[in-house]
C-alpha cells in the first residue's frame, strides 16, 4: 500500500502541471478568436473635408469627435441616415460608431469651421462637436501590441514544450531548437579523468597499442624531430561490453589531456545539415582544448559505407555527418 501511495503521488503532480497548460493554449487561442471577430461590423472608411462637408449640409452627421493633437476626425452618422451610406460598406454598415473618420492639416481650426457648418444647418439638423485631445495612447499602444504579444506568447510556449521533448529524447537539451547544430560532447576535464591502464583488466595487445598513442601526447616532439607523425586517431573494435570505453578513458587519464566523449547517435537529429554542423562544433571545442582526446562511441550511427543509399536520397545526412568528421581528421 505504501508503494502504491508513493507511485501515484508524482502522477497527480503531472496532470495538474498539463491541465494548466491546456488551459493556457485555450485562452491564448480564445483571445486571438476574440480579437479577429469581436467587432463583426466593417471598419469606418476614411473620407476627404470636402466630403465631410457633405454630409453635414446634408443633416446625416450626429456628432463630430475631433481629436486636436492629432488632427483628425470621428464622424457618427444618424441611425435613420445610415442605410443611405450601406454601398460604401458593401451593405454592411459598422455596428458601432465611428461611421467615418477624416484627417486636415494643422492650420485647420475646428471652432470656425464647425460653428460655420452648423450654423448654416436648421436647429433639428445640427450636430455635436466633441473636442478632446489624445491621451488614450497606452490603449492605443495595446491593441497595436496585444495581437503580436498573443502570438509570441503562443509561440514561446510551443517550442518550451518542443525543447524540453528534444532534451527528454537526446536533443540538444537545455539548449533547445536554437542550439540544434551545437555539440552535445562531454568535456571532462585533465583533472577529472582518474582511470588508468591499471584500471583496465586484461587487453594487453590492445593496452600495448594505444600506450604509443599515449607516448605520443605526452612527448610529441620526441617523434617530430625524427620526422614522425602523431596519429589522428584509433578505431577500438570489439563485441560490446569488452572495455573499449574504457580503454579510451585510460588514454585519456595516462596522457593528462582532456577528454571529450559523444555517442555517434547524437550526431544525427531530425534536422539536415545538424550533423555536420555538431561535428564542427565539437572539433572547434577540441581544438580550444588541444592537445585533447575526442572520443566517439558507437560510431556505426554515421561511421557506415557511403553511397549505400543513393536510391533514395543524394544527400543522406548520415553520409554528410561522415564527410564533415572525415574532413575535420584529415582535410585542409
Amino acid at each position: 500500500m505504501a508503494n502504491k501511495k508513493n507511485n501515484s503521488q508524482p502522477r497527480k503532480k503531472i496532470i495538474r502541471i498539463n491541465i494548466g497548460l491546456s488551459w493556457l493554449y485555450i485562452l491564448l487561442i480564445a483571445g486571438i478568436i476574440w480579437m479577429l471577430f469581436s467587432n463583426p461590423g466593417a471598419n469606418p472608411q476614411k473620407v476627404e473635408w470636402e466630403d465631410v462637408k457633405t454630409m453635414i449640409q446634408a443633416g446625416d452627421v450626429k456628432d463630430i469627435v475631433y481629436v486636436r493633437n492629432d488632427f483628425k476626425g470621428d464622424i457618427t452618422i444618424r441611425p435613420d441616415r445610415l442605410a443611405k451610406y450601406e454601398s460604401r460598406f458593401n451593405g454592411k454598415v459598422p455596428s458601432a460608431s465611428p461611421h467615418f473618420w477624416f484627417y486636415v492639416s494643422g492650420a485647420f481650426n475646428p471652432e470656425e469651421e464647425f460653428g460655420e457648418l452648423n450654423a448654416a444647418l436648421p436647429a433639428d439638423s445640427h450636430f455635436k462637436v466633441i473636442m478632446e485631445n489624445d491621451e488614450k495612447i497606452w490603449g492605443q499602444i495595446l491593441n497595436w501590441f496585444l495581437f503580436p504579444i498573443l502570438l509570441i506568447a503562443m509561440w514561446i510556449f510551443m517550442f518550451r514544450g518542443f525543447n524540453k521533448n528534444m532534451g527528454a529524447g537526446g536533443g540538444p537539451g537545455a539548449g533547445g531548437i536554437f542550439s540544434v547544430g551545437k555539440s552535445t560532447g562531454k568535456l571532462a576535464d585533465k583533472d577529472q579523468v582518474k582511470v588508468t591502464f591499471k584500471d583496465v583488466a586484461g587487453l594487453y595487445g590492445a593496452k600495448e597499442e594505444v600506450m604509443e598513442i599515449v607516448d605520443f601526447l605526452k612527448k610529441p616532439g620526441k617523434y617530430t624531430a625524427l620526422g614522425g607523425k602523431i596519429p589522428k586517431g584509433a578505431l577500438l573494435v570489439g563485441p560490446p561490453g569488452t572495455g573499449k570505453t574504457l580503454l579510451a578513458k585510460a588514454v585519456a587519464g595516462e596522457a593528462n589531456v582532456p577528454f571529450f566523449s559523444i555517442s555517434g547517435s547524437d550526431f544525427v537529429e531530425m534536422f539536415v545539415g545538424v550533423g555536420a554542423s555538431r561535428v564542427r562544433d565539437l572539433f572547434r571545442q577540441a581544438k580550444e582544448k588541444a592537445p585533447c582526446i575526442v572520443f566517439i562511441d558507437e560510431i556505426d550511427a554515421v561511421g557506415r559505407a557511403r553511397g549505400k543509399n543513393v536510391g533514395f536520397s543524394s544527400n543522406d545526412e548520415r553520409e554528410n555527418t561522415l564527410n564533415q568528421l572525415l574532413t575535420e581528421m584529415d582535410g585542409f
